[in-house]
C-alpha cells in the first residue's frame, strides 16, 4: 500500500471517527430530551461504531483500487474497473444498510448516518484547501 492511500485513509477514519462521535452524543442528548422518541442504548453505539468501519473500510478500499490501476497504467480497463469496485462497495454499503434494518439490535439511523461522514471530511478539506489558497487533489 502506498503511502498516500496510507495518510488519506488514515485522515478519512480520523474524521469519521470523529464525526460518529459528534453523532452519538447528538444521540445521547437528544434521548436525553426526548427519551420516548430517540434511544440511546448500547444498540445505537455499536451501530454507530459499525457504520463508521464500514464507511473507512470503504473509502479505503477504493483507495486501493486506484492504487492498483494507476500502477497497472493501463487506460483502457481502468475506466471499467472502478466501475465495477464502485458497484462492489456500493453493494457493500447496501447489505450494511439492510442489516441494520433487519436486525433487531442495530439502529437504523446510527448504522447510515456514518456512511455520509468521509464525503463531508473530503468536502470540508477541500474547502480548507481552497481556503489556504492551495490546488491540487
Amino acid at each position: 500500500m502506498q503511502s498516500a492511500v496510507k495518510e488519506e485513509t488514515g485522515r478519512i477514519a480520523v474524521c469519521t471517527a470523529a464525526g460518529t462521535l459528534l453523532m452519538l452524543l447528538a444521540f445521547g442528548l437528544l434521548h436525553f430530551i426526548f427519551p420516548e422518541k430517540v434511544p440511546f442504548h448500547m444498540g445505537v453505539i455499536v451501530s454507530g461504531i459499525l457504520g463508521a468501519v464500514v464507511a473507512a473500510a470503504n473509502f479505503w478500499i477504493m483507495g486501493l483500487t486506484v492504487q492498483k490501476i494507476v500502477s497497472a497504467g493501463e487506460k483502457e480497463g481502468a475506466k471499467r474497473r472502478m466501475r465495477a469496485s464502485y458497484r462492489l462497495r456500493t453493494l457493500g454499503q447496501i447489505l450494511w444498510v439492510i442489516l441494520a434494518a433487519v436486525l433487531p439490535w442495530l439502529n437504523l439511523a446510527a448504522a447510515v448516518i456514518p456512511l455520509f461522514i468521509p464525503g463531508i471530511c473530503i468536502r470540508l478539506r477541500g474547502l480548507q484547501r481552497e481556503e489556504a489558497g492551495e490546488h491540487g487533489v
